[in-house]
């Protein structure tokens, strides 16, 4: 049996068989007594947790019963959808085969996730890391001063800029 006070608890062992094991020794006979410290208090809880959750349940309820009714929930009468969503969902509808286009979604997801554990593979190599940064530093230096140093060389490149957008974005 287990007896508790304001300071510890005190456990006792009994007289009676328990799994048909042999019966222990009373605590008359025995003078051997475990003592465990208290247990601290339960952790106070925040007074507008239990609000929050009322209020949310209160909230369900409503909706609840104004579907049951037939009629559209207030929030959701009132509240309009953001504009990427409508987008979104109109250019999903337009889809005609949406399980191409899923299935592809999912391989592009798997596809960086692979090459991110490629990439902190690479990294955990004690050599590569240092000298890709080196090949970076020696590119970008190499780019610096084929372009940007000299007036001339400049201004091509943003011509050449310039040319670029013009092809991509259609524009003359």
């Amino acid at each position: 049996m287990a007896s508790a006070s304001s300071s510890a608890l005190s456990i006792s062992s009994s007289s009676t068989r328990v799994d048909a094991k042999a019966p222990r020794q009373t605590t008359a006979a025995s003078p051997q007594c475990v003592t465990l410290p208290t247990l601290p208090p339960p952790p106070v809880q925040s007074q507008s947790r239990p609000w929050k959750t009322t209020a949310y349940c209160r909230k369900i309820a409503r909706n609840v019963m104004a579907m049951a009714t037939g009629e559209a929930p207030a929030e959701v009468a009132t509240a309009e959808m953001p504009e990427i969503v409508k987008t979104i969902r109109d250019t999903w509808d337009k889809v005609e085969d949406k399980y191409a286009v899923s299935s592809l979604a999912v391989a592009g997801i798997v596809a960086l996730w692979g090459s991110i554990g490629l990439i902190s593979a690479i990294d955990r190599l004690p050599l590569v890391p240092g000298l890709l940064e080196l090949v970076g530093i020696g590119y970008s230096g190499w780019f610096a001063y084929k372009n940007l140093f000299f007036e001339p060389d400049r201004e091509a490149l943003v011509q050449k800029i310039r040319e670029t957008y013009k092809e991509i974005s259609g524009s003359s």
